[in-house]
């Protein structure tokens, strides 16, 4: 399971996204970058975000630290601006929380360079998740003392928005045409021979065994959370296998 910790303190809306993500301040001292329960997309961006993040994370790719995070809506009483009041009232219970990287800078490819076997296991990775949101336009990338880090996995796994025709839809190709890093040549095939075996069902069991029950629960179609665990991994298991032939986009 992720750390739990509690909201002691919400410090400032980060209006770069569409759902309104907070900087919050956690009863263990800790920094991080809140997304809500009661945002537009729900909680299934919030289990994207777990899957995604930790399956990363155990692929050797950087990561923000996640933990769940226990608001209490009385957090909203004294914020003057209205939307945030009313978020902070929807989302009471548990959301999630990304540790706050501190002075990092937004990705620019035109200012950093990348190794291609960097971006080659960040390619695959993306088309593995169907990440539809690393684009030049929006690279959902951090510099961080150096070194390249992956956030925002919301925008992924568009197969769990019609669970009766998740198998048609984790079967298309992947679209990486505009993706942030295709002007670094990314080594594709060393990623595959490097991270594909490592994606078991062992593996997916663990990661998806972080995401809250409460996320999981009265998903329609499923009579308990495991169902639906189970129902997440069966799809990045087969498309570990072969993704890579419908990578789309880079030579």
């Amino acid at each position: 399971m992720l750390k739990e910790v509690a909201a002691t303190r919400y410090i400032t809306p980060l209006r770069e996204g569409g759902s309104l993500p907070g900087l919050v301040e956690g009863d263990d001292l800790g920094t991080y970058v809140m997304k809500f329960t009661g945002a537009g997309q729900g909680r299934k961006t919030l289990v994207a975000e777990v899957v995604c993040g930790e399956l990363a994370r155990a692929l050797g790719l950087r990561v923000p630290r996640l933990v769940t995070v226990g608001l209490d809506p009385v957090l909203g009483l004294g914020e003057p601006d209205p939307e945030v009041q009313e978020l902070l009232k929807a989302s009471g219970g548990t959301n999630l929380g990304m540790e706050f990287l501190s002075g990092a800078l937004g990705f620019d490819p035109l200012a950093f360079a990348v190794d291609p076997r960097e971006a080659g296991r960040i390619v695959w990775f993306d088309a593995l998740v169907g990440n539809v949101d690393r684009s030049w336009r929006n690279p959902n990338l951090l510099m961080w003392h150096g070194e390249l880090w992956l956030i925002d996995h919301g925008a992924t796994m568009i197969w769990q928005h019609n669970w009766p025709g998740a198998q048609g839809s984790a079967a298309r190709p992947y679209d990486a045409s505009d993706h942030a890093l295709k002007r670094f040549a990314p080594d594709v095939a060393a990623a595959v021979a490097d991270l594909a075996p490592r994606v078991t069902a062992g593996l997916l069991a663990e990661v998806t065994a972080r995401v809250p029950d409460v996320w999981l629960a009265d998903e329609p179609g499923f009579e308990t959370p495991d169902d639906l665990r189970r129902a997440y991994a069966e799809p990045l298991l087969a498309r570990a296998a072969d993704i890579h032939e419908r990578i789309q986009g880079i030579k």
